[in-house]
């Protein structure tokens, strides 16, 4: 039988640790979920190797350093409201759940928005509920929000994402451009989003948040 507690400490101690990810709240979060619990069924042995998880359709399960270092940069407290976009299976709300008062996740498939609610339901984050709708629509009915997050990358972001962000909030995007990306924080200050870099990574671009292309003569 698979040791999925050595396994779980392993990715903590070499994807996580080395990769300047400080925040105890972050490191104990992801040495206590299963992430094995929140990837497709015929992937859990594959859970906790330093690689995207694929789910279906070009969507993924971020990679536990780049995840990771997304949430440090972020500093979630304990009383914010989090609003996760493109939680597959669930993981990152498990995680966020552990840091945050209460997280929104979203998902766009309503098969896939039952099971990761299922499964957030069963490993005790009873502060995190499944959206089901349009990933680029988010969840306005529950914000605004503190931070905002989205799980995979981003070619356009769409101006009714940033209006659900509170001000004095934060946001981090892995913008794309080709196979090469960049994580950027935005701070919302009197109503604009001002962008710091953050680190370099990569993951398919979300349904809904593709570049547009411009009309060329």
């Amino acid at each position: 039988m698979t040791d999925y507690a050595t396994l779980r400490t392993t990715m903590v101690d070499t994807q996580v640790r080395p990769s300047d990810v400080t925040k105890f709240t972050v490191i104990e979060a992801m040495l206590t979920v299963p992430r094995e619990a929140f990837v497709p069924s015929n992937a859990r042995d594959a859970a906790y190797v330093d690689a995207l998880v694929p789910l279906e359709a070009n969507r993924v399960v971020l990679d536990a350093r780049t995840l990771a270092k997304i949430l440090d940069a972020l500093d979630i407290q304990s009383g914010e409201l989090v609003l996760d976009v493109g939680t597959g299976l669930g993981y990152s709300a498990a995680v966020i759940a552990r840091m945050a008062e209460a997280v929104i996740a979203v998902e766009n498939d309503e098969a896939r928005a039952h099971e990761a609610q299922a499964a957030l339901t069963e490993h005790g984050a009873d502060n995190a509920v499944v959206h089901c709708g349009p990933l680029e629509e988010g969840a306005a009915p529950h914000g605004p929000y503190d931070v905002i997050l989205l799980q995979g990358g981003v070619g356009m972001l769409p101006a009714a994402l940033l209006e659900q962000l509170k001000e004095g909030g934060r946001i981090a995007v892995l913008f794309m451009e080709g196979a090469l990306g960049v994580v950027r924080i935005g701070y919302k200050i009197d109503g604009e989003i001002n962008w710091n870099f953050a680190f370099n990574a990569a993951a398919p671009v979300l349904p809904g948040f593709e570049a547009v292309k411009e009309f060329e003569l």
